[in-house]
């Protein structure tokens, strides 16, 4: 094999260990190095770990076995080649150039596929109680954080439906991949409530891009909620917290970070589902006479 002298030499060992030919620029991200190859006479994609938190990913992507997910070809300790996807399709292109509604049918096709009983046990992955720990301690000190700390909470003290999750479903980890259709790839690797992964859809694909305004914009959240509620089954108060929650944990990442932008976008998205959980709970004291406030609040004094 020839030599790479420009590549990691974590990555180098397992093109040699494997016999993969490098077929594009090497991608760095804060958690991996992921480099497209040949493997024989297939596309692939190698992705090598650079920290620890990926190794629940990695399993859960295993644990799939390409049902709703990238397939995988070989796996190590903290090392996947999998296949490459080979569609032209984009949903964040989609979701800009007026096919929002389908992008976030997609996505929600998508979940259902991964959290689709399975055989065999739940591999080891992150407790989604754990996951929201930032919100927690970043909460005190931010009081737009405050009502996502008290939701998230409450979600997590009782949660529904619990599934593997991938904690980082979107737009641009959602493939095209041709014959085998839209995938999932780069899980978190979580486990808690169903409602959790929908979540995310909500704030993208701004996030990506902040200059492309498209979940911020009037009316989309409430669209997004239509067809995310009408493809899961999911009552919308759930999901409206479930996205309160959310937004907040992201928006706390970004603080930490001294990304304004990315935390604009979520605070945006989170009082905008805020607003219309108290909505929610005006027209559901309408349709109930006042009965549902005496019934959340307990009777009142006088």
């Amino acid at each position: 094999m020839k030599p790479h002298p420009d590549l990691p030499s974590d990555v180098v060992a397992w093109l040699e260990r494997w016999t993969l030919s490098p077929d594009g620029e090497l991608r760095t991200t804060r958690s991996s190095w992921v480099l497209p190859v040949w493997r024989k006479d297939s596309a692939a994609m190698l992705k090598v770990a650079r920290i620890p938190d990926e190794a629940a990913g990695f399993r859960l992507l295993s644990w799939w076995n390409g049902e709703g997910a990238a397939r995988i070809f070989e796996s190590a300790e903290g090392v996947l080649l999998m296949e490459r996807a080979s569609g032209s399709g984009d949903l964040a292109q989609m979701a800009w150039s007026g096919q929002d509604d389908e992008a976030c049918r997609i996505l929600c096709d998508t979940a259902a596929r991964l959290h689709a009983p399975r055989q065999g046990p739940m591999p080891e992955l992150h407790p989604l109680e754990d996951w929201f720990l930032p919100l927690f301690q970043l909460a005190p000190a931010h009081a737009a954080l405050a009502p996502a700390a008290a939701i998230a909470r409450q979600l997590l003290a009782a949660p529904r439906e619990i599934v593997a999750l991938h904690g980082d479903l979107h737009h641009e980890n959602v493939l095209d991949f041709g014959a085998r259709g839209w995938l999932a790839i780069d899980p978190h690797g979580l486990r808690g409530e169903r409602g959790f992964d929908y979540a995310n859809l909500f704030t993208n694909p701004d996030l990506s891009d902040p200059d492309r305004p498209l979940a911020t914009l009037p009316g989309r959240l409430e669209r997004r909620l239509e067809i995310v509620t009408a493809s899961t089954g999911i009552a919308a108060e759930r999901l409206l917290r479930w996205i309160v929650a959310w937004t907040g944990l992201s928006a706390a990442w970004f603080i930490g970070d001294d990304d304004d932008r990315g935390a604009a976008i979520d605070l945006a998205i989170n009082s905008s589902a805020c607003r219309l959980l108290d909505l929610g709970s005006d027209v559901l004291e309408r349709q109930n006479g006042g009965d549902a406030s005496q019934a959340r609040n307990g009777p009142a004094s006088r």
